[in-house]
């Protein structure tokens, strides 16, 4: 099986016509030594944590087919930490969509004279560029177009998929007495048709219990039980 990329949590494989293979990796990645899912850099690893991505992301892929969210999902096999996805076209190499429902992170870490920490930001929407070594820049929707990176209709369609996934995984957190605090999504074209990609695992959200953060092993033990 051909790799196409080794990221920092997932290793692509090409697998047959119009499909690609992941494999969710241990690695935890965050910044200046602190893990955090919004974190650019592999800081070390946790035994366990790649199967509790691939099971999170099972988890949310199949609850957002049972809402009619599209998505890439196709199977996944958790004795291998493997997903096998339809093959998608990126925007541009890649754009990363940011929910934030209270402020922390690398927003706090912007507009830390603008905004407390664990202020309420009532599902702001972000788009970043995917591209570690730039360390993930904001990009305004002007840009976004005058690049040709999306289109005006492809573009609102993922804020608006942003938004209903965020309210879906933040049911599922609430129900299991956890607090969704933000959460980054990638999206891809299917066609003509705007779908969720990637994973949607503590590798790419916040979540609080009792004020502190939980790791991937924890949320999946919390959610997935």
């Amino acid at each position: 099986m051909k790799l196409l990329c080794d990221g920092k949590t997932k290793a692509v494989f090409e697998a047959g016509p119009g499909e690609i293979l992941l494999k969710f990796k241990d690695q935890v990645t965050g910044s200046e030594g602190v893990a955090d899912p919004g974190g650019n850099v592999v800081i070390g690893s946790l035994a366990g944590k790649g199967g509790a991505s691939l099971r999170l992301s099972r988890y949310f892929f199949q609850l957002l087919e049972r809402r009619a969210i599209p998505t890439h999902y196709l199977k996944s096999d958790l004795s291998a930490n493997t997903m096998l996805v339809k093959r998608a076209e990126t925007f541009g190499r890649g754009l990363e969509f940011i929910c934030r429902l209270k402020a922390a992170g690398s927003f706090l870490r912007r507009y830390g004279q603008y905004v407390r920490e664990g202020e309420p930001l009532d599902y702001l929407v972000e788009v970043t560029l995917k591209d570690d070594q730039r360390g993930d820049p904001l990009i305004n929707e002007e840009a976004l177009l005058r690049l040709r990176l999306i289109t005006p209709g492809e573009l609102a369609r993922a804020v608006e998929l942003t938004g209903q996934v965020t309210r879906l995984v933040e049911q599922e957190c609430r129900r299991a007495g956890l607090e969704l605090i933000d959460i980054k999504l990638e999206f891809g074209r299917l066609g003509r048709q705007v779908v969720v990609i990637d994973e949607i695992s503590g590798d790419n959200m916040r979540v609080y219990k009792d004020g502190k953060a939980l790791d991937q092993k924890q949320l999946c033990a919390t959610i997935c039980g």
